[in-house]
């Protein structure tokens, strides 16, 4: 394609993007109708990773708002990671990363105490199918991982020390054998999230050891390249511990699932 067409297509594009962001606006919270409008042409990508936003002013005019509803809606996508603001240059969209997708979940749950309990239905739905496709594609390299880990895990536990450290790096090392890195960034956000409740729910009497029987359970039926028995292992290993929790007061922090 020639030069000019390419700049007839881009002046399209743009010209696409400015005819979407001055369709009226219905909701009573404006700025959230502002931010869902920009968010979707950047998801879209017909506002381009590097492309700058129309000024602030511009934006007032074209949605009928005042500037602070725009500043505020840049505000709230910039906290996502889908906008950069560089001082004296503009607002600019960024290039979309499996980070920012992921990102906005922790902040979610951190902050909203009340879907914590729902964080223990996220993983039963989640870590089986990790599991599951870690036993089809796991090298053999990452089955020495997974059970050097649980040599060490074993070795803390004889001991008498806590295992918090291995027992979250092996379902960080279970979601790498899957080879996918959505699914590498959804564990570590689940581990960043889980930390205080394992501190605490490990300290259980017998709560180590049934860590452990857990883990070797489903280490086993990938070794054996099992997806079956390698799900249904994880699912056990939830429920166990969903148990563990349901039997502490909720006092004691029980709303964030452990593991």
């Amino acid at each position: 394609m020639s030069s000019g067409g390419t700049a007839v297509k881009a002046r399209g594009a743009r010209g696409s993007a400015e005819a979407q962001l001055i369709e009226p606006l219905k909701k009573t919270r404006i700025h959230e109708e502002i931010a869902d409008r920009i968010r979707q042409l950047i998801l879209e990508r017909t506002l381009p990773a590097g492309e700058p936003l129309p000024s602030e002013r511009v934006l007032a005019q074209r949605f009928g708002v005042s500037r602070g509803s725009v500043r505020d809606a840049l505000r709230t996508l910039e906290t996502l990671g889908l906008l950069e603001m560089r001082h004296g240059q503009g607002t600019f969209a960024r290039e979309l990363s499996v980070d920012r997708l992921v990102t906005p979940l922790a902040s979610v749950l951190t902050y909203q105490h009340e879907l914590r309990d729902e964080l223990m239905d996220m993983r039963r739905m989640f870590e089986p199918a990790v599991a599951r496709v870690a036993a089809t594609r796991a090298t053999d390299e990452e089955m020495t991982s997974l059970r050097n880990l649980l040599d060490a895990q074993r070795r803390k536990i004889a001991s008498g020390q806590s295992a918090i450290v291995e027992d979250t790096a092996f379902h960080a090392a279970l979601a790498r054998a899957t080879h996918n890195r959505v699914a590498v960034r959804l564990m570590e956000t689940l581990n960043d999230l889980l930390v205080e409740s394992r501190k605490l729910t490990l300290k259980q009497k017998g709560r180590p050891e049934r860590s452990l029987q857990g883990h070797v359970a489903i280490v086993k039926a990938v070794s054996r390249r099992d997806p079956d028995a390698a799900e249904r292992a994880m699912h056990d290993h939830i429920d166990q511990i969903a148990a563990l929790v349901e039997a502490q007061p909720r006092a004691a922090g029980r709303s964030a699932a452990p593991d």
